[in-house]
């Protein structure tokens, strides 16, 4: 990310939180810059919240390579999968099966498919209008948010590195899309979001469900989304799930789970090529 364009995100965000408590820290490596952005506020919203912005300038993804780490049956944290891998940063990824681990919507590396979206009825299945988004990172790599398409479509395609369908999907074109009318989008919860700007592809925690941080509903999600300068943006799992991880500050969010950090199925991972 160009300096200008970091200070004016910053300078955006201290002024759209004039009454809470803002502050940014960013890491440089070798002339680069991944960016960290941790907003406390008790306004947004007209409640107290915690955001953890991290943001990967687009100028710059030849120096890092994004991609899904997956576990197929046992599951780790966040943080366990990241240094594993020995990532620069990471955050938790998709729907799972929390009983027997692997993802519950479909999931695709390499040409390979990990796991297709699990049969509505079961266990762990996740409505389709919960599912309808996809976020998808080109061999040439580039990285896409999209609406989900059938599966097939994936399978014969061979210019993604990887596909995972998620949602629901919140912003494509700019444009706000509209949600379900259930509890999941009505009540406030933690998030984990992925979102592309015009210059930036931002991953972003809301956590949720303590005095301290009352999450978002995702019309709030939405909205902020918007006002940081998303055109695309998707909703990946949430809740007690809600993870982000930095190598050299550990977790930075705050789990919900009264246990800390949940083990998930998979994570997107940061990686210094």
């Amino acid at each position: 990310m160009q300096l200008t364009s970091l200070i004016t995100l910053t300078f955006l965000l201290l002024g759209f939180y004039s009454y809470g408590q803002t502050t940014e820290q960013a890491w440089l490596t070798d002339n680069y810059f991944l960016t960290h952005i941790q907003i406390e506020t008790d306004s947004l919203y007209d409640s107290p919240q915690r955001i953890n912005l991290l943001i990967v300038a687009k100028e710059y993804l030849h120096k890092y390579s994004i991609e899904f780490a997956y576990q197929t049956s046992e599951l780790l944290r966040t943080s366990q999968i990241a240094e594993n891998r020995n990532a620069r940063a990471a955050i938790n990824g998709g729907f799972f099966n929390m009983d027997s681990g692997g993802s519950v919507s479909y999931f695709e590396i390499n040409d390979s498919v990990i796991s297709r979206s699990r049969t509505p009825g079961l266990k762990w299945a996740v409505p389709d209008s919960l599912t309808n988004g996809s976020i998808i990172l080109y061999k040439n790599n580039i990285l896409e948010i999209d609406s989900a398409n059938l599966h097939h479509s994936y399978e014969d395609s061979k210019m993604e590195a990887f596909v995972m369908v998620s949602g629901p999907l919140l912003i494509k074109d700019a444009i706000l899309q509209d949600l379900p009318d259930m509890k999941f989008t009505n009540n406030r919860h933690p998030r984990t979001c992925v979102g592309i700007t015009e210059e930036s592809i931002i991953c972003a925690t809301i956590d949720g469900r303590s005095e301290t941080a009352a999450g978002m509903n995702l019309y709030e999600v939405q909205q902020f989304l918007l006002e940081i300068g998303c055109q695309d943006a998707i909703n990946l799992d949430g809740g007690g799930s809600t993870s982000m991880w930095l190598k050299d500050k550990g977790l930075v969010n705050i789990p919900s789970d009264k246990t800390g950090e949940r083990p998930v199925a998979n994570a997107l991972l940061i990686l210094e090529k």
